[in-house]
């Protein structure tokens, strides 16, 4: 595992106020890195960024927005400038869950998946790859998820928008691949987060299953793989394993999900 020393280089991380985003700013921490935190939970974040001061010693920059305005990739550039930080990383981990099928998601639920998960993905990716492109380096990580194999009933707007996540970020680190940048796009299956609601009891249980992971392990996975240059991480062989009986899954199963699931109501919009 490299353990390369971020002393001094500058990350910025999205949907950093707790979960996986959290332990990526921890990871980095441990690393030197100095970061820019950047979450729409204002709270949290802030109480966040001060411990991971106080314990790493690292400088640590709350920045409290919504990605989903148009003018965010704009408005964390200016950040950025104006604290003459000069960015090294950009994990682009911010993200929402719903498990409902799709014509019971309120419009403007629609609107924040497309908003988050493409639009601030691409642009936010985009404005770093061109700058990191001209310096000959940086790194840049984008969050998919296992689900972007799945056209599973209830997932359809998330597992849609982290596939579109997954391609874009395949084809930008061959795009950056000759400009010593390098693009990794990771794939988790089952983390031990609140995202996705599940009660802490299920959550310990899976966890002695091994049936998910830890995020802090995660993480520094993820972390240790972008720097020796991977295009791609999905955490665990039976994850890499799942993507094959996936794409072979029968109709039948799929519509048992939506019969036992979706059509009882056991849905999260």
């Amino acid at each position: 595992m490299t353990t390369k020393s971020l002393r001094g280089k500058v990350a910025v991380v999205t949907g950093a106020s707790g979960g996986i985003g959290l332990e990526f700013c921890k990871t980095l921490a441990e690393r030197g890195a100095t970061l820019l935190m950047v979450s729409n939970d204002d709270g949290p974040l802030h109480k966040a960024a001060a411990i991971i001061n106080d314990v790493y010693g690292v400088p640590a920059y709350p920045m409290t927005l919504d990605l989903c305005d148009p003018a965010a990739t704009d408005r964390i550039w200016s950040y950025l400038g104006n604290l003459s930080l000069d960015p090294y990383i950009l994990i682009n981990n911010a993200g929402i869950f719903s498990f409902a099928p799709v014509t019971e998601i309120p419009d403007r639920k629609l609107e924040t998946f497309v908003d988050l998960h493409v639009r601030a993905a691409t642009m936010l990716s985009t404005r770093f790859a061109s700058y990191f492109r001209r310096r000959g380096s940086g790194y840049i990580l984008n969050m998919s998820s296992m689900s972007c194999w799945m056209p599973m009933p209830g997932l359809a707007m998330y597992a849609a928008t982290k596939a579109y996540i997954r391609v874009f970020t395949r084809a930008l680190h061959y795009e950056m691949r000759d400009y010593g940048v390098n693009v990794m796009v990771a794939c988790p299956g089952g983390i031990a987060t609140d995202l996705f609601g599940l009660p802490d009891n299920l959550k310990k249980l899976a966890l002695r299953l091994h049936a998910i992971q830890r995020p802090d392990v995660f993480a520094r996975r993820a972390v240790d793989r972008l720097m020796r240059g991977r295009k791609q991480y999905i955490n665990g062989f039976i994850n890499r394993m799942a993507i094959f009986f996936i794409g072979i899954m029968p109709t039948s199963a799929r519509m048992l999900v939506k019969h036992r699931l979706l059509d009882r109501g056991i849905t999260k919009p």
